[in-house]
């Protein structure tokens, strides 16, 4: 697959453009008439703040578009949306999740965004938010799975950080047990869910979930990496099964990587920032491990870390899909932005701010370019049904830490329960 970026530079189309376009249908205003857009997001303050920055200067490029915020956090933002959805009023514009987007789609509440410019930013992530059907969401940041190691740590035991171009997930064990013999706290915590077991999957040439919304294992796949992490755990490798209980959903503050309890840890690389920032140690972003040594053979993925989408029934569909091509593709929206919901999508957008990033941020910039030639096939969007699959397999994680089951009977069970929710 072809994955090269677009030389060409991104331009931001404006409200009167795109209405010539869509001239004779769809619900656009006609010129001089005023426009009102609703846009709901879920965000920090910090990232409100910006946003609201971002409306201003879409509006004072396009004054006859008012763009009316509509905010709050993760934790009630779906209930809200599904409410405001079932009662025909959803927002214009809707910030969406991997986890939801088909969901959304495939009930008729998303506007088929197809023909918004995507051609700055990597194929695998063009595909990201569509289906045979149309295109659902517009990916804003992308990211990919890494293993964060503390470089302060590393140093101070006198441990070499490990070569990520060549190291297996044996050299992941070794290492670990090596940084516990010679340096404080754990060389390594628990693999997240559901993310590590995809890996796991993918390096073994199988599909955690096919393109028509099906699981791509069988009970037997998923018993070898029980029985892969159940090995981490017997060698001493990873802390005791109480420790991994408590680690797996603190807030990230709280957690081992960001408390300096351990050395080495998987995580999203977009997070590095802030788990560096929480711990004031430095940090290196690596590769995670293959079972052979071949980097080139990782099939690490890169995941859209949201998306921009606009409800099928608004009033105004070329307004909403300007607006969206502001936020994607414009120099001026990355300048307000910068990589506050992830590594910038758009190529050229994200050059452009490359001389402002830190050095942790330019970190995982280069990490996100430098995999970019290894990347196994694109993930597929993902059916309805898998909100819930990161809980439900720690729970079957715990189960086999704790020897409450054998990694077979994790296996099969969690397989039943996770084909039974789609």
């Amino acid at each position: 697959m072809n994955r090269k970026f677009s030389a060409r530079a991104a331009t931001v189309l404006s409200v009167a453009a795109l209405a010539l376009t869509g001239c004779g249908g769809g619900g656009s205003a006609a010129e001089g008439d005023q426009v009102t857009l609703r846009f709901a997001w879920w965000g920090s303050d910090t990232r409100h703040e910006k946003t609201q920055e971002m409306i201003e200067v879409f509006e004072e490029q396009n004054p006859d578009v008012e763009i009316e915020a509509e905010y709050g956090d993760w934790s009630g933002y779906w209930d809200k949306l599904a409410t405001q959805t079932a009662a025909g009023d959803a927002p214009d514009i809707i910030q969406m999740d991997l986890l939801y987007i088909r969901e959304y789609a495939e009930n008729g509440v998303l506007l088929d965004l197809s023909d918004v410019d995507m051609s700055d930013m990597p194929e695998d992530l063009r595909v990201s938010g569509a289906t045979d059907e149309g295109v659902w969401g517009i990916p804003h940041g992308l990211t990919a799975l890494s293993m964060l190691a503390n470089k302060t740590m590393f140093e101070e035991a006198g441990v070499e950080l490990p070569d990520d171009s060549t190291w297996t997930w044996e050299d992941l064990e070794a290492k670990s047990l090596e940084f516990q013999e010679k340096g404080e706290g754990y060389g390594l915590t628990s693999l997240p869910a559901t993310m590590t077991l995809e890996l796991y999957l993918r390096q073994n040439g199988k599909e955690f979930l096919t393109p028509d919304g099906q699981l791509g294992w069988e009970p037997a796949d998923a018993e070898g990496y029980f029985e892969m992490y159940k090995g981490l755990a017997d060698s001493g490798a990873l802390p005791s099964a109480s420790v991994i209980a408590e680690d797996q959903l603190p807030s990230l503050d709280q957690t081992l990587t960001a408390t300096n309890q351990v050395a080495m840890a998987p995580w999203w690389s977009t997070q590095m920032t802030a788990v560096q920032d929480a711990s004031g140690d430095e940090f290196e972003i690596l590769r995670m491990p293959t079972f052979d040594g071949d980097a080139s053979k990782g099939q690490l993925w890169y995941k859209t870390s949201m998306f921009f989408s606009a409800a099928a029934d608004t009033d105004h569909p070329e307004e909403a899909k300007a607006f969206i091509d502001f936020l994607v593709n414009s120099t001026e929206a990355a300048e307000i932005g910068a990589t506050e919901r992830g590594m910038l999508a758009n190529q050229t957008a994200l050059d452009h701010i490359r001389e402002d990033l830190t050095p942790e941020e330019n970190q995982v910039a280069d990490y996100i370019t430098e995999i970019e030639p290894d990347l196994g096939e694109p993930v597929p969007i993902p059916p309805q049904g898998v909100s819930d699959y990161q809980n439900l397999h720690f729970r079957y994680d715990l189960e086999v830490l704790f020897g409450r089951m054998s990694p077979a009977e994790a296996a099969e069970q969690m397989h039943a329960e996770m084909a039974a929710a789609l």
